[in-house]
């Protein structure tokens, strides 16, 4: 339970701090004070999505902190320390755990457990098994058929929603084989026209067999047999110019250095100074003829018939230019895409053979859903009956003594829930026709029907509070009385937190909590406190006639606190 909730810095609440405790507290103040702001910042430790608009204007952030007393053993505790979080042990099996969140103006949130920062998401798993908060968005919510089967579902017990759990696996697993089966079969002729396609396109690629970068090595050819006549007459003055062959009577390079060489190799050994120059000369001298060789290599590869070969290699670049365009691509993605074409073939021709087994798999996973629909109807039908009853007698002790709930459960269509359609409807009286919720019931049938349901389910789950914020909405006198009795009785078992605008509920409180405003100049801030006596009094007065000093109001307020002590 928790034990104490500390508030800054949001909405209207500048600074408060709640004194909780077991049993049933109430949440009182005037309409604006910010009782809502209690259950915001209930919300925001239970990791509900932080908004920078409930920062209090002026303040760089809005905090919560909580106090729980929890087992030391247990889910909850468990989850702390995997976590990283502490407990601080206090004795008989308990421990005290700190939730806490902060929200800045900027909209930056952070979560801590038990003392360590963590993930938002750490809050919503604690939460989940430490609160369960009602507001008038639950009652609106449970017009609709989905939190009807939810609630239904929640009342069938343990062994119910394992079932439940391993229908929306094998739902999950028959609607993909399905979906893979309808594509496979939809496809079929088009994956047919594929297949045949991909035979053609690989006879083709097999005939050309291109390469790699043969496009590349193709125009670098072409370039070269285009300038045949140039490449000729320029390799061979090359030559000549380095190493005259000819015969021919004119200075070529390899003369005129050897003559050099020659006249510093006379010399050289009178001065030791010369000896780099001819050794350069030596040197260049070795290059110059590696240079002729390989001039005369070139001018002797030469093609003899150029223009022919000039001609097949333009034929062939044709041909896998026409090939690329083809296939829509450069010619080295297409060659990839068809090596790989193989792989896809085989699935293709893979396919009446994977369609066949599809079937047999579709219908086995089909078997053993509408197996396991029929034991979740099976469960819900056995529940529909039992919560009917139980949710029946306590709108009796809600000052609907005649109203019956009716749990309908009919069949429908496999669906990821199952394939059951249920429904609540409402008879207020006997003799008349049973009406769904969403239509026959006002919204203060609606919220004694949301506590009755509360009650029921309490008594089957493990989540120790319950947090109501204005349950009793549309309801008034003698109604209201009877909630407030309610929640007091379920108070005998958890704890129970109600934000409320009623003296009649709030009278069955052990402790009341007013959220009052203050004014300092221009702005408005709230604050929480505790009352008692004739302070309590006084605000059971306001609740009832809106003024707290009235005397008839003050007689009403104490015989009712006389009535809920009895």
């Amino acid at each position: 339970m928790i034990e104490e909730l500390s508030i800054s810095g949001l909405g209207v609440i500048g600074d408060a701090r709640l004194p909780l405790g077991p049993g049933f507290t109430a949440v009182t103040g005037e309409t604006g004070a910010g009782k809502t702001m209690v259950v915001t910042a209930l919300a925001l430790l239970l990791g509900e999505r932080a908004d920078a608009g409930s920062v209090r204007a002026g303040s760089a952030q809005a905090s919560v902190e909580g106090r729980w007393l929890v087992p030391e053993a247990g889910e909850v505790a468990e989850r702390v320390r995997e976590a990283g979080g502490d407990l601080d042990a206090i004795g008989d099996g308990r421990a005290e755990l700190i939730l806490a969140r902060t929200v800045s103006a900027e909209g930056r949130s952070r979560g801590v457990v038990g003392g360590r920062s963590t993930p938002v998401g750490v809050l919503g798993e604690l939460g989940e098994r430490l609160v369960v908060v009602h507001g008038q968005s639950d009652q609106l919510r449970l017009r609709s058929a989905a939190a009807q089967r939810d609630a239904l579902d929640a009342s069938a017990g343990a062994g119910h929603l394992v079932t439940l759990g391993e229908y929306a696996q094998a739902y999950q697993e028959w609607r993909s084989l399905t979906s893979e089966l309808e594509v496979l079969a939809g496809d079929r002729d088009a994956r047919a026209r594929e297949a045949e396609q991909l035979r053609l396109d690989l006879v083709e690629y097999e005939e050309l067999a291109p390469a790699p970068g043969e496009e590349e090595e193709l125009a670098t050819r072409a370039e070269r047999l285009g300038n045949l006549e140039d490449l000729r007459i320029a390799a061979t003055l090359a030559q000549e110019a380095i190493s005259a062959q000819s015969g021919e009577d004119h200075p070529d390079a390899v003369s005129l250095v050897e003559e050099a060489r020659r006249a510093l190799a006379r010399v050289a050994d009178h001065d030791p100074a010369l000896a780099p120059a001819r050794d350069g000369l030596d040197a260049v001298s070795f290059q110059l003829a590696e240079v002729s060789g390989e001039l005369s290599h070139y001018l002797s590869g030469l093609d003899v018939d150029a223009a022919g070969e000039l001609e097949a290699v333009q034929e062939r670049r044709a041909a896998l230019a026409a090939f690329s365009r083809k296939h829509g691509a450069p010619l080295d993605e297409v060659v990839e895409r068809l090596e790989q074409a193989g792989l896809r073939l085989v699935e293709l021709d893979g396919d009446d053979d994977r369609i066949r087994a599809l079937e047999h798999e579709v219908g086995a996973a089909h078997e053993r859903l509408v197996a396991l629909a029929d034991r979740l109807s099976d469960g819900r039908r056995a529940a529909a009956q039992q919560l009917a009853e139980r949710v029946s007698a306590e709108l009796a002790a809600l000052a609907m003594p005649d109203a019956r709930l009716v749990v309908e459960v009919q069949d429908g269509e496999l669906a990821a829930h199952g394939r059951d359609r249920v429904a609540f409807l409402l008879q207020p009286h006997p003799g008349t026709e049973p009406r769904p919720l969403a239509k026959g019931a006002s919204g203060g049938e609606l919220s004694r029907v949301m506590l009755a349901l509360e009650v029921v389910l309490a008594a089957l789950g493990q989540v120790p509070t319950f947090v109501f914020d204005e349950v009793d909405a549309g309801v008034g006198g003698a109604a209201a009385i009877e909630i407030g009795r309610r929640l007091a009785r379920l108070a005998e078992t958890a704890q129970v937190i109600v934000v409320t605008h009623l003296a009649q509920v709030a009278a069955f409180a052990g402790n009341h909590l007013v959220v009052e405003k203050d004014r300092d100049g221009q702005v408005t801030a709230s604050s929480v406190r505790r009352v008692d006596a004739g302070e309590r009094a006084a605000e059971m007065a306001r609740l009832l006639s809106g003024l707290p000093d009235s005397e008839s109001g003050l007689a009403h307020a104490r015989e009712l606190l006389e009535l809920a002590g009895r």
